[in-house]
């Protein structure tokens, strides 16, 4: 699948879930390429429709976006509940829809805006459907700067194998909105993320990982077939 075709099913995906947004809703705003595309498509029926909505952005890019459109937005201690949260994934399994996020470096605010949401609905490219976690896919670890090497010492214990993340501009560490550090942990083919997730956020020093279990109530995937929409 090529770069292009890649792009115009983020587009697709973006658009029908924009469609779920009505006005008077206070929507998560995921991180991410794919979630970029649906603030774009929020953005337009924002002013061409007159849709209003207020969102909590996942990231400061997110933010950005959002703000150029002219999105209203707000953070949880103003509105510390939502209707919706829309983001994207890394990995999605084909049972249960667990997932895998935070390649793009926001999982520990993707994932306090997700529980923070009524309803949480997934936009993915088929690629990113797997039978089980860990296909293609390192589970990121957000970690304390502090005595980080400890705490990857803890994580290779319970079976990971480290790389950690770095800016693609310069060889410095990558640090989150929250300055943090991230610690692409391979695990191989997993079995019980559940345990796993667990097992992760017990480590002192580890403030969050990128398994989401169990929080998923809608999947929308696009590709060759059209866009598939699964509860």
């Amino acid at each position: 699948m090529d770069a292009s075709q890649i792009e115009i099913y983020k587009q697709q995906v973006g658009k029908v879930a924009a469609s779920l947004v009505t006005s008077g809703m206070k929507v998560g705003l995921g991180s991410g390429s794919t979630a970029a595309c649906v603030v774009r498509a929020l953005g337009k029926r924002w002013q061409e429709e007159g849709l209003r909505f207020i969102g909590v952005p996942t990231s400061v890019d997110t933010a950005h976006l959002a703000q150029s459109f002219g999105i209203e937005l707000t953070t949880l201690g103003k509105c510390p509940e939502l209707d919706l949260d829309i983001d994207g994934a890394d990995e999605v399994t084909h049972q249960h829809y667990h997932l895998i996020k935070g390649l793009g470096g926001a999982l520990l605010r993707e994932k306090i805006v997700r529980y923070a949401a009524k309803k949480f609905v997934v936009v993915v490219d088929e690629r990113k459907m797997v039978d089980q976690l860990g296909d293609h896919t390192p589970v990121p670890v957000e970690v304390t700067p502090f005595g980080w090497e400890a705490t990857a010492k803890h994580l290779e214990k319970i079976g990971a194998t480290i790389s950690i993340r770095l800016k693609k501009e310069s060889q410095e560490f990558f640090l989150t909105d929250g300055a943090n550090m991230i610690l692409d942990c391979h695990f191989g083919l997993i079995t019980d993320p559940a345990k796993l997730e667990k097992e992760i956020n017990e480590i002192v020093g580890v403030m969050e990982n990128g398994l989401f279990i169990h929080c998923t109530d809608e999947v929308l995937i696009a590709g060759h077939d059209g866009i598939q929409h699964l509860k």
